[in-house]
């Protein structure tokens, strides 16, 4: 590799990291960074954009922290399928033959395309039943405590959510891109109607997932360490300095251009395969 691969894979993670920090969806960017240098498999291109974009999830889950509050009851019952999931995701991956991932890889991100896209919707359905919920509060009523969700919690929701939750971090653990949409999803679901606490729970579940998939990727060696380190730094980088950039070319623009690579990566990769 040269310095000029080393350099377009620092700026790619950068852009990832800030794209990550206004509307998610680094992967799309990441992943077919590493692919383009031709040097690495779909598996561990796979496993080193986790672990290379794991730090820039850390620094966002801490940027959120004040937003949990003390939503201790959330947190721990998701992170209890977020953990067993992306075990089982990751290790799904191990055994999944490099010739078998190239091709579900096109699907995999035609999926994550289409998830990224149902971001915006999902956005406006959540600002309605914001506004909804404010609209029902009688007037002068004490609002309530702003770390619970709109309507109260009942066993069987939580089930429902869990079960979907486990779902969700076993695709994560597989390959990871789209799993914030669908997490807003089921946090919706369960009447959070706070965009701000319902992004610091993504955010922590999402940790938890990519954290043990991350682990097992480096115990069984699928990491490429100087190009995991690269794209880390370029991810962190990102994610503090280029949200301002990203934020001035507008939500609209950065979702426009993450749409069009991940659609035209899966049609290189179909005609390709």
């Amino acid at each position: 590799m040269d310095w000029q691969q080393h350099l377009v894979l620092f700026l790619v993670a950068a852009v990832a990291g800030a794209v990550n920090s206004v509307a998610g969806g680094g992967t799309l960017l990441t992943f077919p960074g590493l692919l383009w240098i031709g040097r690495l498999t779909e598996v561990i291109a796979n496993a080193t954009s986790t672990v290379a974009l794991w730090p820039g999830q850390l620094s966002s889950l801490w940027g959120y922290r004040k937003e949990l509050g003390p939503s201790h009851k959330a947190v721990a019952l998701l992170a209890i399928p977020s953990f067993l999931g992306g075990v089982v995701g990751a290790c799904l991956l191990l055994k999944t033959s490099n010739e078998t991932f190239r091709i579900l890889v096109p699907y995999l991100i035609l999926m994550a395309t289409l998830l990224f896209m149902a971001q915006e919707p999902l956005a406006r359905w959540q600002r309605r039943r914001a506004e909804h919920a404010a609209a029902q509060q009688p007037s002068g009523a004490a609002e309530p405590p702003s770390d619970l969700p709109a309507v109260p919690w009942s066993s069987g929701r939580w089930a429902v959510v869990m079960i979907f939750q486990l779902f969700v971090a076993i695709y994560g653990g597989y390959f990871g891109a789209g799993i914030g949409i669908l997490m807003l999803a089921s946090l919706g679901f369960l009447g959070f109607t706070n965009i701000h606490r319902m992004n610091a729970l993504k955010n922590i579940n999402g940790m938890c997932i990519n954290a043990v998939a991350a682990v097992l990727f480096i115990v069984n060696g699928l990491v490429d360490w100087r190009l995991a380190s690269l794209m880390a730094a370029g991810a962190i980088l990102g994610g503090y300095a280029g949200a301002g950039t990203a934020q001035r070319i507008g939500q609209k623009n950065v979702r426009r251009i993450v749409v069009l690579i991940g659609f035209a990566l899966t049609i290189s990769l179909l005609v390709r395969g």
